[in-house]
């Protein structure tokens, strides 16, 4: 198990480009000063042994000098220990809404991406619950079994996008069913499922998937992303909008937030339904109500020792700062003597 104690200090790396600029500018102002100075062939005699070559290596070498010194100030760290230990928690699974309608730009930058950040938070905000993500259109998949594995629900989460589920459409009934089949129902403690949609439910009978949730223990939230007045859908092509979703006569589709859906499927599943707004995606309030529920004991792997590995980094941050120092900006003597179009 790979981490940095310190990510702060990677901050520092954005330094980098600023010394480039720098040195840019420094090396466009000594060839200037030298112009002024001099002609090139009056140069060529006062400063025989001047190498421009070697002014870039040392900067080179102070570049990658304080690259390493930045890591190894954060201090890059490995696990060595692993440890079997009892946390206590709940089973939530997150299904997110990746149909089309879901580009919508009624919320910023758009529904998709405002409920990914907001997912991202969630994470965050977790402590010792068990996490799955489910991804559905026309159909459901498992993005993310049920783990304890934060980093990687955050890796997934970045890698979501519409164009991961082959068949369009909204099927929150076949994500609820999903669902139900992920959870392990012989291990105790409480079950939640976070559904995160726009509403525009065209598929089956969400309804009575949530009802069939509630029966089997498990208490279903939505969240509504978008508005009621709703907003067009852009169609992207390259990474690039060239136009709108448009319907077979030829009008721009608006997509609108169902909200009377949503609130029906959360109170079939005993839950809550909350709107998100640009300010709040409202995982906050569903949070409050998940902590009153009833924790299960569960088992998973961690690190609990780990061993710095600044050193290294250190050590090289040192070798590339001896070398620019040491490095003259003068040709060496061997090159000044070989000169091969000399007769």
């Amino acid at each position: 198990m790979f981490r940095i104690e310190h990510t702060w200090v990677l901050w520092c790396l954005a330094l980098v480009p600023f010394f480039i600029i720098g040195f840019y500018l420094v090396k466009k102002w000594r060839k200037k000063a030298r112009e002024r100075f001099a002609e090139h062939e009056l140069l060529q005699q006062i400063m025989p042994h001047y190498s421009d070559s070697k002014f870039r290596w040392k900067f080179i070498f102070f570049i990658l000098a304080f690259i390493f010194l930045v890591l190894g100030a954060s201090n890059p760290q490995i696990g060595t220990k692993m440890e079997e230990v009892k946390r206590e928690g709940i089973d939530l699974i997150v299904a997110l809404d990746v149909s089309n309608s879901m580009k919508a730009e009624d919320l910023q930058p758009n529904r998709l991406e405002r409920a990914k950040r907001a997912m991202l938070q969630l994470v965050e905000d977790l402590k010792s619950d068990r996490l799955g993500i489910i991804v559905f259109a026309g159909q459901a998949y498992t993005q993310l079994p049920i783990t304890t594995d934060y980093a990687a629900a955050k890796l997934f989460l970045n890698t979501i996008d519409t164009d991961i589920v082959p068949t369009q459409g909204t099927a929150i009934g076949a994500a609820i069913e999903l669902a139900l089949e992920s959870y392990n129902f012989e291990k105790g403690g409480q079950k939640a499922l976070i559904i995160v949609t726009d509403g525009e439910n065209h598929e089956d009978d969400a309804i009575a998937a949530a009802e069939e949730a509630q029966e089997k223990g498990v208490k279903v939230y939505t969240i509504g992303m978008g508005t009621p007045t709703g907003a067009p859908i852009p169609v992207m092509r390259r990474g690039k909008q060239i136009g709108f979703r448009q319907d077979n006569q030829g009008n721009t589709v608006v997509s609108s937030l169902n909200e009377d859906m949503l609130a029906d499927i959360a109170a079939a599943g005993d839950g809550l339904y909350v709107r998100a707004t640009n300010a709040k995606a409202g995982f906050d309030s569903i949070l409050t109500d998940l902590s009153g529920l009833e924790k299960g004991e569960f088992e998973s792997t961690v690190y609990t020792d780990y061993e710095d590995r600044f050193q290294f980094f250190l050590g090289a941050s040192f070798f590339f700062l001896v070398l620019s120092l040491v490095i003259s900006e003068k040709k060496s003597g061997l090159i000044n003597k070989i000169k091969p179009f000399e007769s």
